[in-house]
């Protein structure tokens, strides 16, 4: 078995299973997707093929980002989201600073967001990175 051709899914902890998928549903405009066999997940769907799973629990939340979303425009995707009620997150960190929402590296921009549970979520421009092999 290999990893290379895997795919990966976040798994994000919710208290309210049901304020969540609201959230992911309403809010994000999302397709969310109950399971007969899990009761206690739903499945929300991007373009079709990438996934988050949303899973309730009462184990505590971390503070870092748990998933990114990679959309063609940062700004624009920004602009309908507040219509929609989300609120971004400032920054003001060494090396990291956002200007209305939005943080601009070169290229490459970013913007952060919390759902309904507490989870912090990013929209990140689509970019191909050079990427170097680990030691």
């Amino acid at each position: 078995m290999s990893l290379d051709n895997a795919s990966i899914m976040p798994v994000l902890a919710v208290d309210d299973l049901e304020r969540a998928i609201g959230f992911y549903r309403d809010k994000l405009g999302l397709d969310v997707q109950r399971s007969k066999d899990d009761p206690s997940g739903a499945i929300v769907t991007l373009n079709g093929s990438n996934h988050i799973y949303l899973y309730a629990t009462t184990y505590p939340r971390g503070e870092t980002t748990v998933a990114g979303i990679m959309v063609k425009d940062v700004p624009g995707t920004v602009r309908e989201l507040r219509a929609r009620g989300v609120t971004f997150e400032e920054y003001d960190l060494p090396g990291l600073r956002t200007e209305d929402g939005i943080a601009t590296l070169g290229d490459l921009q970013s913007a952060w967001f919390k759902d309904s549970e507490g989870n912090t979520l990013a929209l990140t421009t689509e970019v191909t990175l050079t990427l170097e092999k680990a030691a």
